[in-house]
């Protein structure tokens, strides 16, 4: 069984959630990242601070001259930076003073020094559980006959900031969650009330019965989204409208069809019943009998062929039909309906073959035929006209005079059941399903049919591929 799709209200929320949560992640990585650096350049300032007044202390008394109060005067220059320490040691590597209880000796040793501190040259240093940020620089000696570098290691402590930061952080994660959870629970609900609409449509459509199909969406009371599918929908249910129209239309015309061959038959049978009768009476009812079953069973044929389309069971049998020799046959057949009628039957064009199924293409043929002879006027003819076209498809036209049809008529006379007359009287013309045949035939030979009027004539023209193609 396939796995049903999530629904629309959810795979909404969790996009626009997923959007969220990585604007707000996004957004609180930028802001700890932005304290962070703001921390560094602040120590970065400290120690610069350090070194300067090392620096100042240094320059106000030399190296080598009263060393207890060179000391205490290195001492003293960082009295203002209690995290502060540091290491001053010679060319040598002598250590000349250090901070008390600091062991910036291993730092010193394994950091390269630079001439300046900045955030790229500082670095991070831990010692019994204290952490601190680091740099190593050389600092020129005042005495200018003391041409090699002083070295100075200096160091604050960071542990204020690192604990400020690790509770920033559990607190921005709180804070992301929260807001998070904030953020999908409103674009659920914002989803779920937009779909309001939805809801709304789909109850108007649950609500419109077989009896009630008439009835149409408003496209102008839904939003702008909704308009193509109201309006698809409507023009859905102009369809389904006019094609159960036409069943239930079909359905009495069938019944009307039916109910007249049955109650012959049932009338005829109690006539044959009622008294004795000879042989020949017996034979002429048979007779009389055969043909009401014959149109029953050509109604029922009929229906069967179109089921057969509806499910594209079609599968025409291709072979080379010549088309003025079918014409020719099937004027044969129907020479004598037409004397009957005074309708004359004409046939002009070249000789034209065409790949398809001959029992269909005739059988297309001849409906058109008998179409045409039926609404022939007495004394008129009917004409066939084979040709060519431009893009050398293969053109049947079969023209007849008669009383003009309403325009709006013309595209439905291939529909099944359809009838330009509203009346369900046919007068013997039968269920009405022989254009629908045509068309049936003709779409499953690749070719198109259609019905116009040209000169007071209703010409329907049938067009082929040309297996010369």
């Amino acid at each position: 069984m396939p796995r049903r799709p999530a629904s629309l209200a959810l795979r909404l929320t969790v996009s626009i959630g997923a959007v969220i949560t990585v604007v707000l992640l996004t957004f609180g990585w930028m802001v700890a990242r932005s304290i962070n650096t703001h921390f560094v350049q602040q120590d970065v300032d400290e120690l610069n601070a350090v070194v300067q007044s090392l620096a100042q202390s240094l320059a106000e008394q030399p190296i080598g001259q009263a060393p207890e109060a060179l000391k205490r005067r290195l001492a003293g220059a960082i009295s203002g930076h209690h995290n502060a320490q540091f290491r001053v040691s010679g060319s040598d590597g002598h250590v000349i003073y250090a901070t008390p209880n600091a062991n910036l000796d291993v730092f010193a040793r394994g950091t390269p020094a630079v001439d300046a501190i900045d955030v790229d040259s500082v670095r991070i240093w831990r010692d019994k559980g204290q952490t601190y940020r680091a740099a190593v620089v050389q600092l020129p000696q005042s005495d200018p006959q003391a041409d090699k570098p002083l070295t100075i290691a200096v160091a604050t402590g960071i542990n204020f900031h690192l604990h400020y930061l690790e509770s920033f952080r559990s607190y921005l994660k709180i804070i992301t969650l929260a807001a998070c959870l904030i953020a999908i629970l409103a674009t659920w609900l914002a989803v779920h009330q937009g779909h309001a609409p939805l809801r709304r449509i789909s109850r108007e459509i649950r609500g419109i019965k077989s009896d009630q199909l008439h009835i149409r969406l408003a496209p102008g009371t839904v939003p702008v989204e909704l308009t193509e599918l109201a309006v698809s929908f409507n023009e859905m249910l102009d369809r389904i409208e006019d094609v159960f129209l036409r069943l239930s239309n079909f359905s009495a015309d069938i019944a009307h069809e039916l109910r007249t061959p049955i109650t012959n038959l049932k009338t005829q049978t109690e006539v044959a019943l009622s008294q004795p009768r000879n042989l020949e009476q017996y034979r002429e009812i048979l007779y009389s009998s055969l043909e009401e079953y014959e149109r029953m069973a050509k109604m029922v044929g009929d229906m069967l062929f179109l089921a057969q389309a509806d499910n594209n069971q079609l599968k025409p049998e291709l072979v080379s039909v010549n088309l003025a020799a079918e014409v020719e046959t099937l004027f044969e057949y129907f020479e004598a309906w037409a004397e009957e009628r005074s309708v004359s039957l004409r046939c002009s064009g070249p000789t034209l073959c065409v790949q398809g199924d001959r029992l269909m293409i005739r059988r297309a043929l001849s409906n058109l035929l008998s179409n045409a002879i039926r609404y022939t006027p007495t004394g008129q003819a009917v004409t066939v006209v084979l040709a060519v076209s431009g893009d050398n498809s293969v053109v049947i036209r079969v023209e007849n005079p008669g009383s003009m049809l309403d325009a709006e008529h013309l595209p439905k006379l291939f529909d099944r059941f359809y009838r330009a007359d509203p009346s369900r009287q046919r007068k013997g013309e039968g269920a009405g399903l022989g254009l629908a045949i045509v068309k049936s035939i003709i779409d499953a030979h690749g070719g198109t049919i259609t019905a116009k009027y040209e000169n007071k004539h209703l010409v329907f023209e049938i067009v082929l591929p040309n297996p010369a193609n």
